[in-house]
């Protein structure tokens, strides 16, 4: 009710989920829908909020709701009564007056997501203006290794997990698969002489600040995956999809710590993730400055990179 009665703070209720408040006043103004069906909801509406509203003495219950939401990029937030407690630094957020302890929820929100904003475009602007005869060296070089396009377009899951197309230097020799996107290895045939240089290199990704500047990228963030891998990993590793929170990066905290290229082990995949996660919930404009200046001397080149 408090969320309609506030219309200017862009709140619209779309649905309320509960099995035992027919009676209460909640149900007088919404119509109350079986919890049973509340996560395919999420799902099917792309619903960007979920609240969580119980008593503590059901804290319980949380457990349940967040494992049915494992898959679900929407931010969680828990309403407790929390009024008389005092929580220094834990995610607490106050919404049409409720206190919220953020459960899962993105940081690129506000004045943070106006700084992320300004560094991606500004930054990208300036760099491929710096880069141009690179790329266009790049472009002839790549036109002349082998037929057929010089950008290389993948579907890659974003921020929210939406699908963005990424853009890349081609580096392998044209061809199609069905079904599923076989990740580069070491020795690949299908990568010509002139594309194991550049992906040696990380050059490859330099027509990525393109999609910075189309606002599908950032500089910093966790490097898209293709979305056959989504698929494939989200149900293999914990909070998998907790790194679409922010937008995904040319670089990363997990890249420049040595975990990029092929991730042909679950094991892989999870230490990737980890420190994605550690990124997002670290984020600040002084982090990432920190990763785009490491990147420069252990980004580019790496022994996983081919």
């Amino acid at each position: 009710a408090q969320a309609r009665e506030a219309a200017w703070a862009g709140f619209d209720v779309v649905a309320v989920f509960d099995d035992s408040c027919e009676e209460s006043d909640v149900a007088k103004d919404f119509d109350v829908l079986p919890l049973a069906g509340f996560a395919d909801f999420v799902e099917a509406e792309r619903v960007d909020e979920v609240w969580i509203a119980v008593p503590l003495e059901q804290g319980g219950r949380l457990r349940g709701v967040l494992e049915a939401l494992r898959y679900s990029t929407a931010n969680v937030r828990y309403v407790p009564d929390l009024f008389g407690l005092f929580l220094l630094n834990h995610g607490l957020t106050e919404i049409l007056g409720n206190p919220m302890i953020d459960l899962s929820a993105s940081p690129m929100q506000g004045f943070n997501r106006v700084v992320k904003g300004l560094e991606d475009r500004v930054l990208s602007a300036l760099i491929l203006l710096a880069i141009s005869p690179l790329m266009l060296a790049i472009a002839i070089g790549v036109k002349r290794s082998s037929p057929g396009p010089v950008f290389f377009r993948q579907r890659r899951n974003g921020w929210d997990g939406r699908e963005i197309e990424v853009w890349k230097f081609r580096t392998m020799q044209v061809h199609r698969e069905d079904g599923y996107v076989t990740q580069a290895r070491r020795d690949d045939p299908r990568v010509t002489r002139f594309g194991a240089f550049l992906r040696r290199t990380s050059l490859d990704e330099l027509p990525q600040f393109i999609n910075v500047l189309q606002g599908h990228m950032s500089i910093v963030g966790p490097r898209p995956h293709a979305v056959e891998h989504n698929e494939e990993f989200k149900g293999l590793v914990d909070h998998y999809m907790q790194r679409h929170k922010v937008k995904p990066g040319i670089t990363g905290w997990a890249q420049i710590n040595g975990w990029r290229g092929e991730t042909d082990t679950v094991d892989k995949m999870k230490r990737r993730i980890e420190h994605d996660l550690y990124y997002i919930e670290n984020w600040s404009l002084g982090f990432d400055l920190k990763i785009i200046f490491l990147t420069l001397f252990r980004g580019f080149a790496h022994k996983n990179a081919y």
